[in-house]
């Protein structure tokens, strides 16, 4: 079931959106083992059945921050799933998608209206969906 309200990128308040670039501004003092980058992908958080619209504001083979609507958060519970839409960009061959399993680290209130929230969350797996976006 999808849910029922569609989430675009307009709705939401983004610092700003950026191309997709490696994550250098705190490289020196960070004790990240992994390259972030910023990118804004389409994810879908999977609750029950529903289905959430969001969007990556960064992401790494480790964890992703996200945002969605401040109302559809309070869905987000310590364990969750996920799937991510990998540009080619990214994946340096096709589209594809990508199924997480994820522990929430963090939720934000990201918008001045406080409409939005940012979700930090560590990716605890993955797996390549075989039927991804390439699909006919």
């Amino acid at each position: 079931m999808r849910y029922k309200e569609e989430l675009t990128e307009d709705q939401i308040d983004f610092d700003e959106k950026v191309p997709m670039t490696q994550d250098t501004t705190k490289m020196a003092n960070e004790r990240r083992g992994s390259q972030r980058f910023k990118i804004s992908a389409p994810l879908t958080v999977i609750v029950g059945d529903h289905e959430i619209p969001a969007y990556t504001r960064d992401l790494s083979n480790r964890g992703v921050y996200f945002f969605l609507t401040l109302p559809d958060s309070t869905l987000i519970e310590r364990d969750f799933e996920f799937t991510i839409e990998m540009p080619s960009e990214l994946t340096l061959t096709t589209n594809c998608q990508i199924r997480c399993h994820g522990k929430l680290i963090r939720k934000e209130v990201t918008s001045r209206n406080l409409t939005g929230a940012g979700i930090a969350a560590e990716i605890l797996n993955y797996s390549i969906l075989k039927d991804g976006l390439t699909s006919p």
